[in-house]
């Protein structure tokens, strides 16, 4: 069999795994030991915070409702389970979104 040479693979690897590591501190963005452990723990850190960021987002929808709802003389729980009995399909995003900017509409959908 012909000698297989893996010059330009090895490179490729290596330069992508520094790419990765771009922009962090000490010797994980230039040395290839430290930078795989770096870019190995990044990754799993940026796909765990992925589903904590919208359950974060969540409760803070949630919270922002419930403020609003208790200016408007009723609470979280009552509002959405009147919503769901009304028929009014609006998701919790839009919901705090309304709540937060404008007030008045939420007041409207409340009282509604």
């Amino acid at each position: 069999m012909p000698r297989v040479k893996r010059g330009t693979h090895r490179i490729k690897r290596r330069k992508n795994i520094l790419a990765r590591t771009k922009g962090m501190m000490w010797g994980r963005k230039s040395k290839i030991t430290l930078a795989k452990i770096a870019a190995v723990k990044a990754g799993a850190n940026a796909y765990r915070d992925r589903k904590l960021k919208k359950r974060n987002n969540r409760g803070l929808q949630q919270m922002r409702i419930n403020a609003a709802a208790r200016l408007n003389g009723t609470i979280y729980s009552r509002l959405m389970a009147d919503l769901k009995k009304r028929g009014i399909l609006l998701d919790r995003k839009v919901l705090a979104e309304l709540a937060m900017n404008h007030p008045k509409i939420f007041e409207k959908i409340v009282k509604g």
